[in-house]
């Protein structure tokens, strides 16, 4: 059966996750960002508790988590632990309920880190970094129970063989609570299916085969092979992602989203698959419960009720 995913925010439902800037940060002193902080954070982890009941309660099997859960927490100048954060002890509690929610009910949680990930870049400095923010993705992670977090390539900086030797060496380090969780997903403008599966089978890190950047971004391979490629990368549950471009496939660009799936962007190969699918379209959790009831009427098998 297919597990649908809703990613990170909700169009109608009344669920909001609060975030800040750091400029906004730097105005207060050290004391007022961390009680500023604090608050933050809790009303994050109260919301993602909300966001885990409204889809349990709605048959969505996933729920990708926003990265800014923990608003700059690895900021150079305004990055804080919780254990510094006035309650920071109740804050790590409730997002451990999160996870026991999560573990009692089947769902299925991940993490998408923001683009400024690059695990190929030639400059240490900025792989240093994007490894301080993997951990971070990985310390919550295992508070909320998350499997996956999923980066893109990167750069290919002119010479994509080089760059993915890189990606490559790096991954081989990680620790295990980011390299057990890792995931790396194609997309649409650098680093295709093909380009990444010998990555994935070196390594061992699963593909998150995204069909919409490949259609984006083509390498010759057609859908039903990549999905059996990506599929043979996965020792658990496999993650894929869905959409549709917002001006349909005739007239581009197509790489924006639109607010709902096309039916004609499922393709018949992932009809009889086990797997989870986050749907990336604007009307979030509209867009999921559209599409599932176009599955049931489609005879397609879905988790959830």
């Amino acid at each position: 059966m297919i597990r649908l995913g809703l990613c990170c925010i909700f169009r109608k439902a009344p669920i909001k996750f609060r975030r800040t800037t750091a400029k906004h940060l730097l105005l207060l002193d050290r004391g007022d960002q961390r009680r500023r902080l604090a608050s933050i954070c809790m009303h994050n982890a109260d919301a993602l508790y909300r966001a885990l009941e409204f889809c349990h309660a709605r048959g969505i099997g996933a729920f990708r988590i926003n990265s800014q859960i923990l608003p700059l927490k690895t900021h150079p100048q305004a990055g804080y632990t919780l254990q510094e954060l006035p309650g920071g002890d109740d804050i790590i509690a409730r997002f451990k309920q999160c996870g026991h929610f999560v573990r009692h009910n089947g769902l299925r949680t991940s993490f998408h880190p923001d683009q400024f990930i690059v695990l190929t870049s030639p400059d240490s400095g900025v792989v240093e970094r994007s490894l301080a923010d993997l951990a971070y993705h990985a310390e919550v992670a295992e508070w909320v129970a998350a499997d996956v977090i999923n980066i893109h390539g990167g750069g290919g900086y002119g010479e994509k063989p080089a760059a993915l030797e890189r990606l490559t060496r790096v991954i081989e380090g990680l620790p295990p609570a980011i390299r057990s969780r890792l995931t790396l997903e194609n997309d649409d403008r650098v680093y295709t299916p093909a380009d990444l599966l010998p990555v994935c089978r070196a390594t061992g890190i699963p593909l998150v085969y995204d069909l919409h950047h490949h259609r984006c971004l083509p390498d010759g391979e057609g859908v039903e092979t990549t999905t059996a490629a990506a599929l043979a990368t996965w020792d658990r549950e496999p993650l894929m992602h869905l959409s549709s471009p917002l001006n349909g496939w005739q007239q581009p660009p197509f790489r924006p989203h639109h607010d709902y799936i096309d039916p004609a962007d499922f393709p018949d190969c992932w009809r009889d698959l086990d797997l989870t699918l986050e749907v990336e379209a604007k009307a979030k959790e509209l867009a999921v419960l559209k599409l599932r009831r176009w599955m049931a009427d489609a005879g397609i098998a879905f988790a959830g009720r």
